[in-house]
Parts: C-alpha cells; structure tokens; sequence
C-alpha cells in the first residue's frame, strides 16, 4: 500500500517485529479486567474506538487483528496535528460500523509501543491485519484521501468496506416506494442542498422524474407512436423513458443517440438533457452508460 498524501510506500512489512511486544508466558491473551461498572474499553463513545496500552496490546491489537484490521493511531495531548487528524479517524471508525478498530495509543503513556513501532514523530498511523503491520503513515491527512487508504487496508485484510447507510436516503427513498413522488423529490433535492455531489440522490431524483413522465403511459402506444413518428421529439424521448422502465436501457439510449444526430440546435440539447437524465439513474460504472457516452459524443461533435 502506500502513503494516501503522496501515492508513496512508506511501510515495510515486517519492519516492526511485533513479538517484542508480547507479554511474559502467562498473561498473554488475558484481557485485562476493567474496573467495576465499566467496560473493557475505554472510550464509550464507539466499542470500534479503543485506547490500548502496553498491557492491552496484545489481545485489542495482535490477536483482535487476526480477524479484524486495527488502525493504531499514535497521539499525544500536547500534539495539535492529533488534534486534527483523531477526529477524523474516529468519525471514520464509527462509520465502519465494526469493519476495522481503531485503537489510540498515548506516547507519553506508553513509550515501549512507540519505540517499537519506531514512531519518530506524531501523528503517526499504523494498520494491523493477521497480527502484522500492514501499512502506515504520518502526519494529518483528507478525509478523502484517509477513506481511501482505510479502504485499502480493509482490502488487504480480506474486508470489504461498506458504505454507511444514509437515513436522509432512507427517508427519500421510502417516499418514493410509497408513491409520494412530491415527498420523494423534495427529500433528495435537500440532500443535494447539503452535498451536491451525491450520487445516490441525484439518481432518486431522476428517478422521480422518470416516473412522473411514464406515470399512465400505454407501454405499446409510446413505442407505437415513435416507430410511426421518427424524428418526433416527444414521441422518442416517451418511448425512451418507457425502454429504460421496461428494462431495456441499451436500446433506449441507441435510440436518443441516433436522434440526437437528426437534431440540431434546442431540440438537440433537449435530446442530450433528456438522455443524460438516464444515464443518471445507472450511475457512471454502468458499462452501458460509458458505451452510450461515447456514442452522444460522437453524435454531438
């Protein structure tokens, strides 16, 4: 893996002998007891967010990693980086929803680790997964770009990181389930206010539209009615609309591309809107879209 800054290895595998922070013969793999009324971990606000010590180590890292990656993040009190990047690993741990640990470890608190590990300078990040390190890095990093290297770390330790479920999402789409097309757009158009960017709501909400324009439409009339009337604008973006419900999306979008090439000007730019608005309900990964894509392309210049 590689440093999610700069794309560079920073980590070696096997370069921090782990063995060195076992425990004596007898107290390896006893958790220690937590003190009466509280739990083993010592931060309530996640069970995926623990601060482990020299004494923890070896049962909330080595063999907790064995079958779940642990990020170790190393901090300090007086570190104002930390401050910066610890919020943001533990906004991503209770995110992963029990997918990967995050365990806070305190330098001043537990010099032995960080000698280990070979922490010359703080924050510093490291992954474990199958009881070794598997990567690391320093420093304050993005969100996007720690997301992306929490998503590597999970691939390397046979994980797949899930996408947290959005209840704003829930919401709209149980909306639109209900046939409350009116409920349904204004929820998505208002996770589209707050991240413009979602992918999830701009598809709902081509979604609602779809629906609204096929909603009483004789499925044989429209496809019909274009056959009949080629370069009728409304008569083939209907029947388009009808092709994508019907499940035939390639079809639909061969359709609005041939059209778009016997149009020109407004009625043109409606064609491309119109089949833009499809793609949009696949998503960008759709093979079909990217085929379509480049065929509008084509048709446009």
């Amino acid at each position: 893996m590689s440093d999610p800054r700069t794309g560079s290895s920073i980590f070696t595998r096997g370069a921090v002998d782990l063995g060195a922070l076992r425990p004596n013969q007898g107290t390896a793999g006893a958790r220690p007891k937590a003190p009466a009324g509280q739990p083993a971990t010592t931060n309530d606000a996640s069970a995926n967010i623990i601060d482990v010590t020299e004494a923890t180590f070896q049962t909330e890292v080595l063999e907790r990693s064995l079958t779940t990656p642990v990020v170790i993040d190393f901090w300090a009190e007086w570190c104002e980086p930390c401050k910066q990047l610890s919020p943001v690993l533990e906004k991503l741990a209770r995110e992963g929803n029990g997918t990967w640990v995050l365990a806070k470890v305190d330098v001043d608190a537990n010099p032995r680790l960080a000698q280990m590990f070979r922490v010359q300078g703080i924050p510093m990040v490291f992954a474990v997964a199958g009881g070794q390190p598997v990567d690391a890095f320093s420093g304050v990093v993005p969100e996007t770009q720690l997301r992306q290297w929490i998503d590597a770390v999970l691939k390397a330790g046979g994980v797949e990181a899930e996408t947290p479920e959005d209840p704003r999402l829930d919401v709209a789409d149980d909306a639109m389930m209900n046939g409350d097309l009116d409920a349904a757009e204004q929820a998505y158009r208002k996770i589209l206010a707050e991240s413009p960017a979602d992918a999830a709501a701009e598809a709902g909400l081509a979604q609602v539209g779809l629906l609204r324009r096929v909603a009483g439409v004789s499925p044989s009339q429209a496809l019909a009615a274009a056959a009949a009337n080629p370069d009728d604008i409304a008569a083939q973006t209907r029947a388009a609309d009808i092709e994508v419900v019907s499940g035939q999306a390639e079809q639909a979008y061969k359709r609005l591309v041939d059209l778009a090439r016997r149009t020109f000007g407004d009625d043109r730019e409606h064609v491309r809107k119109h089949l833009v608005s499809l793609f949009t309900l696949a998503g960008p990964d759709d093979p079909a879209v990217a085929a379509a894509r480049r065929a509008l392309a084509n048709a446009l210049f």
